[in-house]
């Protein structure tokens, strides 16, 4: 065998390994794709089976297809409902995280006030969001303002405890080095906490995004008469099963896509972060 012939071996060899590796990363990115879907259709059959053959009253439990169907018939309904709760979750989510990650931000470079007033910020938290919602409508009353602020407070804490965990767990190395080098506590935050907190700050407004839909709606429950959360409890004291169904779907589909966009939004953003971290 040729020199030749025995140096085009080993190429021949990696680009057969790399044709696998990404045969295995379309596998596994089809299989991420399928399996939740399947996962879908499998409870949507067992909903279907459950009220069909156990013949459940269609006022307690509607089947797939009559939510479906007032889905259609009742869509501008629930559209025009829809908005001002999207509306009352992302001003919450933007005003309940911009403001955790500005006090993380100062727990982490002035200690005595994180010890002053981190006990403080525990203790509004352990208070039930359906606690903290009657007393908000009370001192802000019924419009937009008590909503966006329970969707604030529900984002609130989770952001703030990943964004001190993340400006803290700096590599050491890295931060003695820079204090070297003679930087300043400003350069020290943008070009080194910042880029180590963001994974532990994505991480916090996955759940946020989810949670932020859920502080809205329950913010509407308490002397609203519109948005998602005011809709549910039409439907429910007017026993129309199908359209609490089909609104509940509503909310949960808008906190998925959310969920969605955030994760979309991580992966532009935090490009060097293997994806086992997070």
């Amino acid at each position: 065998m040729s020199a030749s012939a025995d140096m085009a071996l080993p190429g021949a060899e990696i680009r057969s390994a790399e044709a696998e590796h990404r045969r295995l990363r379309q596998r596994e990115t089809w299989r991420r794709r399928i399996l939740p879907c399947l996962g879908i259709l499998i409870g949507i059959g067992a909903w279907e089976a459950i009220v069909v053959f156990l013949k459940v009253p269609p006022f307690i439990a509607p089947t797939p297809l009559v939510v479906v169907s007032t889905f259609v018939s009742k869509f501008d309904l629930l559209m025009s409902n829809l908005w001002l709760t999207v509306v009352e979750a992302l001003c919450g989510f933007l005003i309940g995280n911009l403001f955790a990650v500005t006090l993380a931000t100062l727990f982490v470079h002035r200690k005595a006030v994180s010890e002053t007033f981190f006990p403080l910020v525990v203790l509004i938290n352990s208070i039930p969001v359906v606690a903290k919602a009657p007393i908000l409508v009370l001192m802000l009353g019924n419009g937009f303002a008590p909503k966006i602020v329970i969707a604030a407070v529900i984002c609130f804490f989770p952001t703030l405890v990943n964004m001190v965990r993340g400006l803290e767990s700096v590599n050491p190395q890295a931060l003695e080095l820079m204090q070297v080098l003679s930087a300043s506590k400003a350069e020290i935050f943008w070009k080194l906490r910042l880029y180590n907190s963001l994974p532990f700050l994505f991480s916090a407004l996955r759940i946020s995004a989810s949670i932020a839909v859920v502080g809205a709606i329950v913010g509407e429950w308490i002397g609203s008469s519109y948005g998602i959360g005011a809709l549910i409890i039409q439907a429910t004291y007017n026993f129309d099963s199908a359209l609490l169904y089909a609104t509940v779907f509503l909310g949960s589909t808008f906190s998925m896509l959310f969920f969605m966009a955030i994760s979309l939004l991580e992966k532009l953003v935090v490009r060097w972060q293997p994806p086992s971290v997070s």
